[in-house]
């Protein structure tokens, strides 16, 4: 019974809200340009959920452009996921100190 209920707070209650066949897009708010983005391979298990919706991130790059760290600050977690495999693979120009950028993935149909 735990288990079932478990499973519909994780995953059935979120799909009232999602629905997801296409490949994430993103804004940025930090302050370092984008060199190289690596587009989020969306997980077999959400896509035949349907989920959809956005996932926001805070990545830290290193001086190189090279990303340190990345935690994501909402969103499913299915999703969540394959946002912060995809930013792990991102770099940045290069700054004379590292920087927190703000990313937003947005999974939609």
């Amino acid at each position: 019974m735990k288990k079932q209920i478990a499973f519909v707070l994780l995953v059935v209650a979120p799909l009232t809200f999602c629905a997801n066949h296409a490949p994430a897009q993103e804004t940025s708010e930090g302050s370092r340009r984008v060199v190289t983005k690596v587009v989020p391979q969306i997980p077999n298990l959400a896509r035949s959920l349907h989920l959809q919706g956005n996932v926001r991130a805070d990545v830290l790059v290193a001086a190189n452009g090279k990303v340190k760290s990345v935690e994501v600050k909402g969103g499913h977690p299915l999703l969540g996921q394959a946002a912060q495999n995809a930013l792990s693979q991102w770099t940045w120009e290069p700054a004379s100190h590292e920087t927190h950028e703000s990313v937003e993935l947005r999974f939609n149909p």
